[in-house]
């Protein structure tokens, strides 16, 4: 983020579904996603039950689960990644709950061996830090926190107590895929979280186009997309999972095409 800034441009922060449709088709998304432009990659740990992710990221994960993948595959396709790039920041996203049955000290150890730089786990308020922000911040891996449009300037202070890394806007109430939020409303919200910390600011949920990067972008210091990569492979693929096109292809290029708009934000927004 910091190499970024003195860029001056925003990141592009990528996610997909570890596992989704298969391990090697998934590990050769994630090398698609550094090669095609992304400058963070959010790697999805798939689970059965999940609370924020809307239809296309919830198939993602019951493709992911279907064909094998578990939480100990998806570090393996961490190491993986890390065997043929060492400096793209990898941040696992996901639920508790896995991570939980899993074990946190046994978690957090084989984490850091794999390479993975920070979390994201959407049901752990910061009431709940112990479990595992705190322990993960003292592993050396960042926890990268959650505000909303209902996060007020009262509650804000308290979600970013133990953040770090950055600060990922989710721009709308509601779940990951619906209409794109109202931009105007994003920029207010990312000064009003600046007047709170230093971090840099992510917003996401609900880019779908190079487009809407561009214009995200002119405001925050990075912009998220998940869903329109999710469903980039999901299109690739027929009603019972069989390959109609490659997903690997289709997620390249659609993620050249974000990398594009973010790049020319800075620079249309001094225009």
């Amino acid at each position: 983020m910091a190499k970024l800034k003195a860029e001056g441009r925003p990141a592009l922060v990528t996610y997909f579904m570890g596992g989704d449709p298969d391990y090697h088709t998934s590990l050769s998304i994630m090398k698609g996603l550094a090669s095609s432009g992304a400058d963070v990659i959010e790697l999805g740990m798939p689970f059965s039950d999940p609370m924020a992710d809307g239809p296309a990221i919830q198939a993602a994960g019951l493709r992911a689960l279907k064909a094998g993948q578990t939480l100990a595959k998806t570090l393996k396709m961490a190491a993986d990644f890390r065997a043929g790039d060492d400096h793209t920041p990898i941040v696992l996203m996901g639920y508790y709950n896995p991570i939980y049955i899993y074990g946190v000290e046994r978690f957090l150890k084989d984490a850091k061996e794999s390479g993975i730089d920070g979390l994201i786990v959407v049901d752990l308020p910061p009431e709940m830090d112990a479990e595992l922000c705190i322990p993960a911040l003292e592993a050396g891996i960042n926890f990268i926190r959650l505000a909303t449009p209902t996060t007020d300037d009262k509650r804000l202070p308290k979600v970013l107590e133990n953040t770090s890394g950055f600060v990922y806007y989710v721009s709308m109430t509601g779940i990951t895929g619906s209409a794109l939020a109202d931009t105007g409303k994003a920029t207010e919200a990312v000064k009003r979280i600046k007047s709170h910390t230093d971090l840099p600011v992510c917003v996401g949920f609900g880019v779908k186009t190079a487009e809407q990067a561009r214009t995200i972008g002119q405001s925050a210091d990075g912009v998220v997309v998940g869903t329109a990569i999710v469903n980039a492979v999901a299109n690739a693929l027929g009603p019972k999972g069989e390959r109609t096109a490659n997903p690997v292809d289709a997620v390249t290029a659609l993620v050249t095409e974000l990398s594009n708009g973010v790049r020319s934000a800075r620079l249309a927004a001094a225009e």
